[in-house]
């Protein structure tokens, strides 16, 4: 059977399938989100505490790298074969290269719940992957599309990387590993384990609404968008098996290539649109959304984490 905080979507999943009145309130959608990802931060930082040593740099620096390429790949094809306009093919191509901290949290529970190995700095894997692939779409965009005004270019340049290092995600996960790291799990324990013993029920509450909101997406299913209906399923793959191949050759452990991997897959639903809706105000982030939160994220938590685990033992058989 699936972990159990995957029913949880599922549940939110059908009961918006059914158009039931069933309802998260937003204050309690923005708390939920809040603590899932300063607890995540907090995790990651807390097993870093006295572990920290010159070799992450170059490991942190490659999967920078992978999060700034991941758009490089997507943009010719969302341009030319999905035939998006430039606007909606860049912010796409964000939201993709970009990652999900929902995902995360579904495949930090699914690595500790089957007791993989993994290393404590993959939570900064959440953070290194967050912002290139943003960076990036929005540099490409700007290169086709923006507007030759050096002043207003300038300015914008300057409001986006102000809006994408300041999102609250970052804030928290960046913060939380700071913390975590500064206190470690037993100096700061009267806090700490307070947020951490309750992580999976408030991720079940924070993917139930998730299930709600990718119903909402559906409906009415775009069968007119088919060919980026299955773009959304078959970059999660594509990108999972980049993931795998990479983690293999630095000679990760199990968990955390299978972590690697889920993150490349994932596709971001909340710092890339709060940065693109400003950066391409002519994108449609109606479409972004419905491709990363209506197909792949449900795609991963359901069917890609386990998927990808078994194409992470095959790659450690050769």
């Amino acid at each position: 059977m699936p972990d159990i905080v995957v029913m949880f979507f599922l549940l939110g999943l059908f009961a918006g399938l059914l158009k039931s009145d069933l309802t998260i309130p937003k204050a309690a959608y923005d708390t939920l989100s809040l603590l899932l990802m300063l607890t995540i931060g907090l995790k990651g930082g807390m097993a870093l505490h006295g572990a920290i040593s010159w070799s992450l740099v170059g490991e942190l620096a490659l999967i920078a790298l992978l999060g700034g390429l991941l758009p490089l790949l997507v943009l010719p094809v969302l341009r030319h074969i999905v035939k998006l306009t430039w606007a909606d093919s860049a912010s796409i191509a964000a939201h993709y290269g970009s990652v999900s901290a929902g995902t995360f949290a579904v495949v930090l529970t699914y690595v500790e719940s089957h007791q993989l190995v993994f290393g404590a700095q993959t939570t900064l894997y959440l953070v290194m992957l967050e912002l290139p692939a943003i960076i990036v779409a929005l540099a490409l965009y700007r290169k086709f599309k923006a507007d030759s005004d050096t002043v207003t270019t300038n300015a914008g340049n300057a409001a986006i990387w102000h809006e994408t290092l300041t999102n609250r995600g970052v804030i928290l996960l960046a913060g939380g590993v700071l913390i975590g790291w500064m206190y470690g799990p037993l100096e700061g324990a009267q806090v700490t384990q307070l947020l951490t013993g309750a992580f999976k029920g408030v991720l079940a509450l924070f993917l139930l609404e998730m299930g709600l909101t990718a119903a909402e997406t559906l409906r009415p299913f775009p069968w007119r968008q088919w060919k980026a209906l299955a773009f959304a399923i078959i970059t999660p793959l594509v990108f999972a098996m980049i993931g795998v191949m990479s983690g293999s050759a630095m000679n990760l452990p199990e968990g955390s290539t299978l972590i690697l991997a889920t993150l490349l897959a994932s596709a971001s639903y909340i710092a890339a649109p709060a940065a693109i809706r400003s950066a391409i105000p002519d994108a449609n982030i109606g479409l972004a959304m419905l491709l990363s939160l209506g197909i792949t994220f449900p795609f991963n938590v359901t069917v890609g984490i386990p998927m990808y685990h078994s194409w992470v033992n095959y790659f450690a058989g050769i």
